[in-house]
């Protein structure tokens, strides 16, 4: 489903070049639930960023489901991003003008593949999965941490992704909310057979996963 070979990212700072990222391969088969962990700064967030393809490497390949993404055009690869990878992030990124429906249904909406009214349909059976059906109209601002988060989780799968990559996504919560937002990204990963790739320095939350990868210094160690 994923895969990247010698994947490389360098930053030029004051000091010199940084090698966040230093020359990874790696494999994630369909279906997987593959957790990436390792210390602040060792090039997690980075490498995700790269996979999917919000961040161009410096070097290396990035396959997402048969397709080199960083091959693509800047508007086919848009397009790609939007169809084919679900993002969670640490922050919820909600839109705060937009109810919590309009946020779920804007990527689909942005795709214009399908009607309004399906697209609309499939965020509301998409927010009822997460436990919000009774706030399909409310702002971010009127609802809790947790609940953002869940709808973040319906965003990213309104499109049906190949793969969702979460970032840290309960980095942030209470440890009762981390619980049942990893509950729901894994009820996604097993019942929906999504591609899961999870960053995380929770080593509890890791060791959940069929995959785990860890990184130091912008590598892949045993």
């Amino acid at each position: 489903m994923l895969s990247c070979r010698q994947l490389r990212k360098n930053y030029v700072t004051e000091r010199g070049a940084v090698a966040a990222v230093a020359g990874i391969d790696l494999d994630v088969t369909a279906g997987r639930f593959a957790a990436i962990i390792g210390r602040s700064g060792s090039g997690k967030s980075s490498l995700m960023a790269m996979l999917g393809g919000l961040s161009r490497p410096s070097d290396g390949t990035v396959m997402v489901d048969g397709t080199d993404i960083w091959s693509l055009s800047e508007n086919a690869l848009a397009a790609f991003r939007n169809g084919k990878i679900g993002f969670v992030f640490q922050f919820a990124s909600l839109l705060p003008t937009l109810r919590l429906i309009d946020n779920v249904a804007l990527p689909a909406m942005l795709g214009k593949r399908q009607p309004a009214v399906d697209v609309y349909a499939r965020a509301s059976t998409l927010l009822a999965r997460m436990g919000l059906r009774d706030y399909l109209d409310a702002y971010p601002s009127e609802v809790s941490a947790g609940e953002q988060r869940r709808a973040v989780i319906a965003r990213a799968l309104i499109n049906d992704p190949a793969v969702v990559l979460a970032d840290e996504p309960t980095a942030d919560l209470d440890e009762q909310t981390e619980i049942e937002i990893m509950d729901e990204l894994l009820g996604m990963n097993r019942e929906l057979g999504t591609t899961l790739i999870l960053v995380t320095h929770n080593l509890s939350l890791a060791e959940q996963a069929e995959q785990i990868v860890h990184i130091a210094n912008g590598a892949i160690v045993p």
